[in-house]
């Protein structure tokens, strides 16, 4: 114990232990350098007794056996030695004065036999013995100076400690995406497998751009899923990076579905590589609530400034004069112009006869009522305020190449249907997002609602960059498409971008309802979400107290952070962190991870120099495009003309035309 008395007899005993050291090696300089001390009139009939009755015990029977003594109790005495703790000591110095030390105080023998004087050899040798012993007595000192227990200073990132297991067998099903990567533990770099053993609890995939969002996770949630039979469809941001992909894998792997599925493509910049749909196909208008939700869907994915305005008067009205418009469409004459191309154009007919042929339609009447009164009471300011929005925004569709895709009908959306499965990839362009967008955003929205249905095919929808589209209630095909057997995976740069693009609320649902998540580098807000939803770990702590004869160690555990939000924003381009959910049937333990996606890079590479491009459709020309723009044009002037005349000659009806005074 360290207390005074302890410390005062310690010291006495060192004290007197290198005490008896110096008296030996003072024997020693005396026996073996008496001829010297004689000369120096230094010897006496009682010490010379004395040294012949010490001789007797042995001590110079050779000659450095008392210097052995000598250096032995010196190195006693120092292990009761305390010197101030000093943390640049460190032991290379202090072994550098002892071995030094060491050489000096043996090999000073030879200096005895230098051809010189007497007295200078005895002088010459007792002055290196003694700085050798000094050299010894110092670097010993030194030692006891130097902090044995000393902190990683290597670690200033605490990297080592912020390590944890991970899940390092391959658990597989059939419907699992499973990716191999590698992490560190404890300074060992060790395998891992990243098993989403249960998609259909949604997948989130985050990184800022540059990432690997689509290179290390996204194509392989494709080709897997495709391997595994999964109707499919793609959004493709970037077209045709995930489609070209996606097609290949289909050539390679169609004859393992038990219904072959066929492969379509949605795009609106190579015609001849695309095929055509009618997102408004009248088999699946079934109501008035579809075409609302339509409606809603195509305005909100042109003015995306209006989803966090849902409610307002200036929001809602636009959305029902275009329900309105699709809903006529749908009941005139069976359907047969119900077309988003059609709707545009109907959209631009004069007031007059529009309001006219909508109040034909019963099942609309209530939506154009408070249309057709501000027309008819002069209230103009407010049935522009109420229409123009919507007829400016459909108007940036007027498109001769999106009136050509948009009113075929090749295929329909319903892409998990057992007696068609499907492929489909529809493409955007990043310079026109927002006329792409909104398109593909209705497109999506029809096609969730015919996939999420019972009885249908497992599906696996994929939206790479997903917040440059609108879907409304996305976080309902989430939350219910899982006993549908619909797997989603949703691409996000950030969740601020999510945040900006479809308010907080929705942001906030979307993010925190997906099961599965994997993240590349992400910062600010995104990376404090995930690191608190990873959670803490055990880590271990020590801290060092240094005084002036003692080091205190105290040693810790506590729980920390398994993933800090700084190292989150570090990630470097591969590397992922993530946590992942599992089955009743299959439990992960090891749900959190964090490391290294494993590409094989040439593999790879050598698979895309092989690829076939999408094939063509059909050939188009400018000039079909332009006919088929003059024919939508042409048949919405006929219709307007068939029903006006048709309200004329009708004497029940001729009352509801409206003449505006």
């Amino acid at each position: 114990m360290n207390t005074g008395e302890n410390e005062q007899g310690l010291r006495k005993i060192t004290d007197m232990t290198r005490l008896m050291s110096i008296v030996v090696l003072a024997l020693h300089f005396y026996y073996y350098c008496y001829q010297v001390f004689k000369q120096w009139e230094l010897t006496a009939e009682i010490s010379d007794r004395l040294l012949s009755n010490i001789q007797n015990t042995g001590l110079f029977r050779q000659f450095n056996n008392s210097k052995l003594i000598a250096l032995a109790l010196l190195i006693i005495s120092l292990f009761g030695a305390r010197g101030k703790k000093d943390e640049n000591i460190n032991h290379k110095t202090a072994f550098a004065y002892i071995i030094t030390g060491t050489l000096l105080y043996f090999l000073s023998y030879f200096s005895l036999h230098f051809p010189s004087a007497l007295q200078t050899r005895a002088i010459t040798y007792m002055l290196i013995t003694a700085i050798g012993y000094i050299l010894i007595l110092t670097g010993g000192n030194l030692i006891s100076r130097v902090i044995r227990q000393k902190l990683n200073n290597k670690d200033i990132f605490n990297k080592e400690n912020e390590t944890f297991p991970q899940e390092e067998r391959l658990l597989q099903n059939e419907y699992s995406i499973n990716l191999p990567a590698e992490y560190h533990l404890k300074g060992k770099v060790r395998k891992s497998w990243i098993n989403i053993i249960n998609p259909f609890r949604s997948l989130l995939v985050l990184g800022s751009p540059g990432a690997g969002k689509s290179y290390f996770v996204i194509r392989h949630v494709i080709t897997q899923h495709i391997r595994k039979g999964f109707c499919m469809f793609v959004y493709d941001f970037k077209f045709d990076d995930l489609s070209i992909i996606a097609y290949n894998h289909y050539l390679k792997c169609r004859h393992l579905y038990k219904t072959p599925p066929q492969f379509y493509v949605i795009n609106f910049e190579d015609l001849s590589r695309t095929h055509r749909c009618n997102p408004l196909d009248k088999e699946n208008m079934l109501d008035i609530t579809d075409a609302s939700e339509s409606a809603r869907t195509i305005l909100m994915g042109l003015n995306r400034e209006w989803i966090k305005r849902q409610g307002d008067f200036f929001v809602e009205s636009p959305i029902n004069f275009l329900t309105a418009i699709i809903w006529f469409l749908r009941r005139y004459n069976d359907g047969e112009f119900c077309t988003l191309p059609h709707v545009i154009e109907l959209m631009q007919v004069e007031y007059d006869k529009l309001f006219t042929i909508l109040k034909t339609e019963k099942e609309i009447e209530a939506l154009i009522n408070p249309f057709v009164s501000a027309y008819m009471n002069d209230v103009m300011e407010q049935l522009e305020g109420q229409i123009a929005a919507a007829k400016v925004a459909m108007a940036r569709l007027s498109s001769p190449q999106l009136y050509y895709v948009l009113s075929g009908n090749d295929f329909t959306l319903d892409i998990n249907n057992p007696n068609e499965p499907k492929i489909v990839c529809m493409g955007n362009n990043p310079q026109k997002i927002q006329v792409y967008g909104a398109v593909l955003s209705l497109y999506v929205s029809r096609l969730i609602k015919m996939v999420n249905k019972k009885g249908m095919l497992k599906s696996s929808l994929v939206f790479d960059e997903f917040p440059t589209i609108y879907l409304n209630n996305m976080d309902s095909l989430i939350a219910t498409a899982r006993s549908n057997k619909v797997a989603t995976t949703l691409g996000v740069q950030d969740f601020s971008q999510l945040k900006k693009d479809y308010g907080k609320d929705q942001a906030d649902v979307i993010m925190n309802i997906t099961g599965n998540i994997i993240s590349g580098q992400v910062t600010g807000e995104t990376a404090k979400q995930l690191s608190e939803r990873f959670g803490k770990i055990m880590q271990d702590r020590t801290s060092l107290s240094i005084n002036r004869t003692d080091t205190s160690v105290s040693k810790s555990k506590q729980l920390d952070t398994a993933i800090p939000a700084s190292k989150i924003a570090a990630l470097s381009s591969g590397e992922f962190v993530g946590m992942v959910a599992d089955d009743p049937g299959q439990k992960i333990d090891l749900k959190a991870f964090h490391g290294a996606i494993l590409n094989d890079h040439e593999a790879l590479k050598k698979e895309q120099d092989q690829y076939k491009r999408v094939p063509v459709v059909r050939q188009v020309t400018p000039a079909i495009v332009q006919l088929n723009y003059g024919q939508i044009k042409q048949e919405i002037e006929d219709l307007v003309n068939a029903e006006m005349e048709r309200i004329m000659n009708d004497p029940g009806m001729a009352g509801t035309v409206l003449r505006k005074n």
